[in-house]
Formats: structure tokens, sequence, C-alpha cells
């Protein structure tokens, strides 16, 4: 067993009155068994330790979870302000939200929180009548760990079919009602995973699974994904196969969507998270054969909307940044496509409604929006709130008003309601928050990465504060999977923004703010641009005197727990704390579990050459912790249900980084139970779970009161 200690000093706030020093805090880490379990790769032999961690059905791995909890929060419970911090956490967070309505049917639905409900709840009204609650997800399960996660309905309104999760898991139940009674129709669908429903007129609908897998379903990969359609009334065992399951051809990842007008079905059918296959079937016609869009995976293409025999697409084959284009449903293949709105020198998110095109584009990661007919005519630029983030452009075709949403960092999330004809709109709703966003400012500025690549970061700060290189600094990245990070409010980041933080967000490359070729910047034998990026971030933030290597964080979930993983061991003299979420941490095995193989796109595989095998291993974080090094204080957090990205990652890291930590900083791993990869966690968990995290944070950064009215001091031997 291991042991630290951290004996602080506080200092007074009243004149030269010196108050007793608090007793040392010490944490005994639980003893993790070693194994003997060695891989070889190419020749090279790589032992895994502690491999029977990846165990999640074991007693041993379960008793071990319950020590390290057991340490880790007897370290927490002892950080003198980590219940203020909650407190304000839950005081801030106690405010009416509201989601931006949708009509469907006689009615008006939208989802609402009263403030701490640990879930939001739908909620309808009919013209002119009072709001009633149609689903609250709140009395699915005694702690609120049962989330509704989507919400489809038939085109008249009159069926709703709905997916929920269990304790996080990315496995979904499936359920269906009258909307009229709310009654349930049927017995409830089981098994579905990554997957949305799609109806086919009244009838039924299509979804998506993965046979269940043999030995424990929360880690066993999954790697043949099929779409289903299940007529109402049948049982889940007489769902018709409508595409995949053929031993010859893996699809990670198949989804079907139907058409607006219910005419045609469109199945995406994709080998990793980059990349489809496109299909399309008349569903007019009984028995009609399944048409080919596309039959490579080179690119990124969609459906957006149908007129009469003309599709609607959006793509990036041949244009990085993407495109619109139309062709004739007759013949569909790229030959015929028709560019009606070309790629521009900004990346494209697209909409539709009310009869036009919205087109999305991000400068800087910032949202401009244009307005365009169907023959691609420029009908207006949306003037925005402000700078930031807008969402959910696009209703209905035949729908003249639809509701749009606007947020930045320091900004809450407000919506409007906009008028497609005359491009006019107007305040629905704003947050009543004890906030105030003129106390805060951000800037975007752009910094040089170590290889020249300029990459743009926004920081957000309280105005008034002193540049002064010790301002307590989260650094949050994510580089990967052509996901882009753009302005967004955040009631934690309120939180630490409000105690004097600052709140600094690189777009890295591996994201998508920039197009494809900046997503390809950052994947397989290229990542490394990726942690040189976020790192290069850092010393930025450090020689402008935001902050200092004493006050900086560094943060980040799932691959940007990879990154915070691989930045850490690489520069562990770069920051104070180090805080990886569900992270993949071990670059030689992340494709054996679950969906992982999909992951390849990005990362490459140890399998696939030794060249790969090589540079995954480089920077792999399991693989690069050394003994005797000094890492900063580093609290992992995972949740035991995390089938998306297996809690046997975080697990191994942490024994590793515990049995070689070289210095006096803690290495704690925070496990919440009945829990997964984060969505749909509980209000009252997330929560506790900054108050830990920022407590935590701000603790080995060297405070004993909360920053807004702390005195700094210093740790002493």
């Amino acid at each position: 067993m291991k042991q630290f200690s951290l004996l602080t000093v506080v200092i007074a706030m009243a004149a030269c009155q010196n108050q007793p020093q608090r007793e040392p805090i010490v944490v005994t880490y639980p003893a993790t068994k070693k194994v003997d379990t060695v891989d070889t790769y190419f020749g090279t032999e790589v032992k895994d330790s502690y491999r029977w961690l990846e165990d999640d059905r074991s007693p041993e791995t379960e008793a071990w979870v319950k020590e390290q909890n057991t340490a880790t929060f007897g370290y927490l419970d002892q950080i003198p302000f980590r219940d203020n911090l909650k407190n304000r956490l839950e005081k801030l967070w106690n405010y009416e939200k509201v989601g931006s309505p949708f009509k469907e049917g006689d009615y008006t639905y939208f989802y609402k929180n009263n403030g701490l409900q640990n879930q939001y709840v739908v909620y309808r009204k009919k013209e002119g009548g009072e709001e009633e609650v149609f689903l609250d997800p709140n009395k699915f399960s005694e702690d609120g760990t049962t989330s509704l996660m989507s919400l489809n309905f038939t085109k008249d309104g009159s069926k709703a079919a709905y997916l929920i999760s269990e304790g996080g898991s990315d496995w979904r139940k499936g359920i269906v009602i009258n909307t009229a009674n709310r009654e349930i129709v049927e017995d409830t669908l089981v098994d579905i995973k990554f997957s949305g429903i799609s109806w086919k007129g009244n009838e039924g609908f299509f979804y998506s699974s993965y046979d269940k897998p043999e030995g424990s379903e929360l880690s066993a990969k999954t790697d043949q994904h099929k779409l289903y359609y299940h007529k109402l009334g049948t049982l889940q065992a007489e769902d018709e196969l409508v595409f995949g399951g053929t031993p010859e051809e893996k699809h990670r990842y198949v989804g079907g969507s139907v058409s607006e007008d219910g005419k045609y079905l469109f199945i995406s059918a994709s080998v990793s998270t980059s990349g489809n296959k496109l299909f399309l079937k008349d569903l007019s016609t009984d028995h009609s054969p399944l048409v080919t869009i596309l039959d490579d995976t080179d690119s990124d293409t969609y459906v957006i909307e149908t007129e009469g025999s003309q599709l609607f697409m959006v793509t990036n084959r041949g244009a990085a940044n993407k495109k619109i284009i139309a062709v004739d449903v007759a013949n569909p293949t790229p030959e015929n496509w028709k560019d009606i709105i070309p790629e521009t020198e900004n990346v494209l998110t697209a909409g539709t409604g009310g009869g036009y095109f919205f087109a999305e584009y991000m400068v800087d990661a910032i949202s401009k929006v244009l307005q365009y007919d169907y023959e691609g005519n420029l009908v207006r630029e949306v003037e925005l709130p402000g700078v930031g983030s807008a969402n959910g452009f696009g209703g209905k075709k035949e729908e003249k008003e639809f509701y749009f949403s606007f947020t930045n960092y320091n900004t809450p999330s407000s919506s409007y309601r906009y008028n497609v004809e005359t491009g006019a709109y107007e305040q629905y709703w704003k947050p009543e928050i004890d906030f105030n966003p003129e106390d805060y400012e951000s800037t975007q500025v752009f910094y040089t990465s170590k290889d020249g690549t300029k990459v743009p970061m926004i920081i957000t700060y309280k105005k008034g504060v002193e540049l002064n290189g010790k301002n307590p600094t989260i650094l949050y990245g994510y580089g990967g999977f052509n996901i882009s990070l753009t302005p967004y409010f955040s009631i934690t980041n309120a939180i630490w923004m409000e105690q004097g933080g600052v709140y600094a967000v690189p777009n890295l490359r591996g994201g998508g703010e920039y197009g494809k070729k900046w997503h390809i910047a950052g994947t397989k034998l290229q990542k490394q641009n990726v942690f040189d990026d976020f790192i290069a971030a850092a010393e930025y933030l450090i020689e402008n005197n935001y902050t200092s290597s004493e006050y900086l964080a560094i943060r980040g979930g799932s691959n940007g727990g990879l990154l915070v993983g691989a930045t850490m061991t690489q520069r562990p003299d770069l920051m104070k704390v180090a805080l990886p979420a569900v992270g993949v941490l071990d670059m030689l095995r992340y494709h054996t579990f679950t969906a992982g193989a999909g992951w390849a796109y990005d990362y490459g595989t140890a399998e696939e050459s030794e060249e790969m095998f090589q540079y995954l291993k480089g920077y792999s974080p399991l693989h690069n912790i050394k003994e005797g090094t000094a890492y900063p204080a580093t609290l992992v957090t995972t949740g035991d249900h995390d089938d998306r990205v297996v809690p046997a990652h975080s697990f191994k890291f942490a024994a590793e980084l515990q049995e070689k930590q070289g210095g006096d900083s803690p290495t704690l791993i925070r496990i919440e139970t009945n829990a997964g990869h984060g969505a749909g966690t509980p209000v009252s968990k997330t929560i506790e779970q900054y108050a830990d995290i920022f407590g935590f944070t701000l603790f080995n950064m060297g405070y004993d009161k909360l920053p807004n009215q702390a005195v700094l001091k210093e740790f002493k031997d």
C-alpha cells in the first residue's frame, strides 16, 4: 500500500491572527493485485498487469471499486469548502429551464425542468389550452437514473415511441404509447442500441441494434449493427431484418430514416465513425428493391429533404467543408449530383423547415446562418442575437414558424420564434437565473501550435480578473471524431468563473471546426498533433499570464479523456491538476470492447501494422506512466455502467498511476455507480460530481476557501 500526506497551513484573513494548522490528509490507496498477462505485438511484449480489472462482472473488480471509492471520498470529504460548492451549484442550478417547442398532431410539445428535477419532463398543450405533463421520466425510477433518451411521433401525432436508458447504459428499451391517453400500446422492446426511431405511417417503425453479445453486455464486443422493422401488435422476435447481418460484410453503425412525406426509407451503413454507404427503398411499393446511392464509405452523406422525385443531400464527397446537392431518385448516384449550395471556406451544417434550407456555417467555431430556397438562391442571412452558437434551425415543411436557440460561454440559452417568410424572430423564452452575463467576457485568440498551425481558442472569465498568472484555470479540450466545440453556456462553468476562474476551450485538430482536413490532421499517425495543440494552448495561457502551471487544470471526457491522459504523461510539469473523465486510456486494447472497433478511423489499431502499434504505444496514457515521475494531482472519473468507453480504461490507468506516482500529489478515481458515459445522468448526481471535481481542483491549487473569499497558501511537507 502507498500513502501520501499534505499538510495545509491556513493563513489568517484578519490582522496577524494565526489559525491552527489542519491535520495532514492521509490517503491509503487500496492494494491492487498485479497479474502476469503479457501481449505480443510484432515481436514486442507488452505487460498488462491489471488485465483482471477488465472483468466488470467479477466480485474482485466490484470490491476494488468499493475500496477505491472509499479512499477517494475519504479525501474529498475533507475538502473544507466542498459543501459550499455543492450549495452554490444547487442554488444556481435551481431555475426553470424550457426547451424549444415542437408541434406534433394537435399538440405543441416541449421539455421543461423546474430547476432541480433529475430529468426533464415532457409537457404539451393545445392552442389556447393549458399545459399538461405528457411524460415524466423522474417517475421511471426512484433514484432518477432511468432517463428518456428519445421521443418520436407518427406523422399525425397519434402515437409515440420513446427510448429509455437504465443506469446510463447505451442499451435502450422501447415503449410505444397512444398519445391521446398515454396508454402503452404493446410489450416493451428491448436491446436497442445506437438507434433512433423512424415511423412508417402508423403501422410500425424502424430501429437498429446489435445481437446481444456473449459475456458482459457492458463490455463485450459489438460490431454487427442491424436495421429492423417492428410492426405494431407483433412480437419483437418477429421483427423484419431490413439491413445488415451478413457475415462477409460488417457494418458497425446502421441507421434508417423515413422521409417526411413517408415515401422513402434511407439507410446509412458505416464501418467506423466516419464515412457511410447510403441506400434508399421506396415504401410506397411492396417488396421494392434496395437502391444504392453510395456503395463506398469515402464520404459522410445524408438526405435532408425530398421534393417529389428529387432528393437533397448534405455531403463532404469532393467538398471537405460540405455542400448541399440535388439528384433525381431514379438516378441517385454521384455522377448525377447537382450542386445546390456549393462548398465554402467554412464548414456547413444544414437543416430544413418551411420549404427552405438553413445553412449554418462555423466561422472560427462561431455560428453564421444563411437561408436559401430549394433552387439554391440566397434568401437572407439571419442576424443572430449575438456571437455564439445557434441551434435548431429547422422544422416541418408545412410549418412557417419554428424555434431556434442561442447561447455562448457566458450567456444562458434562450429560445426564439422564427418566421421563415419574413426572417423576423422574437424571443420566446429567456431563463431567470442568478447569473449576469454582463459581468463576464469571452475573447477568441489564435495561438501557434508546435508545427506552426494556427489554432483558435475562446477564453472566458469575469471582468476585472487580473492577468497575474495566479488565476485558477480549466483548459478543456476534445480534438477528435470530427466533433466541433462551439460556445455554449454551462451552469458548472458559470460557477467556476464566478469564483474567479478562467475557462479556456481550444478548437484542436481532430475536431470538425475547419472541415475534413482539420479532422484528418488529428487522426491515426497524426494524432500527436492534437496533444501538441493542447500543450500549446496551455503554454499560451501561461505565457500571457492568464494562469501558471501551479493554477492550471486540464480536463476532457471520452476522447477528451485520452487527450488529458496523453498530455499529463507527456508534460506532467505543465499543469497542477489533471481531470480525465470516462477516458480512452488503453490504446492497444480499446477496439476489443463494445463498439470500440468503430473508432479505428480516428485511432488505427495495434494489430493493423507495426508502425501503427509503435505509434499507439508511444502515446497510450496507460503505457506511458513512468515509475518515479511526479504527476499532477489527478482525479479520474468514470461510471460503472459505461458501455461506450468501458471503465476498465480508467480502472487500469488509476491503478498504474497509483503504483508509479513519484510525487506527493493525490491520484484518485471517482467511480459513479449505476451511471454510464454521461448522457441522462441525474441532476443530483451531476451536482455532486462537479462539487467534487471543482473542490479537488481548487484544493490542490492551494485554496483553503472558495477563491472569491480565499487566501492562498502553500502546501508544505
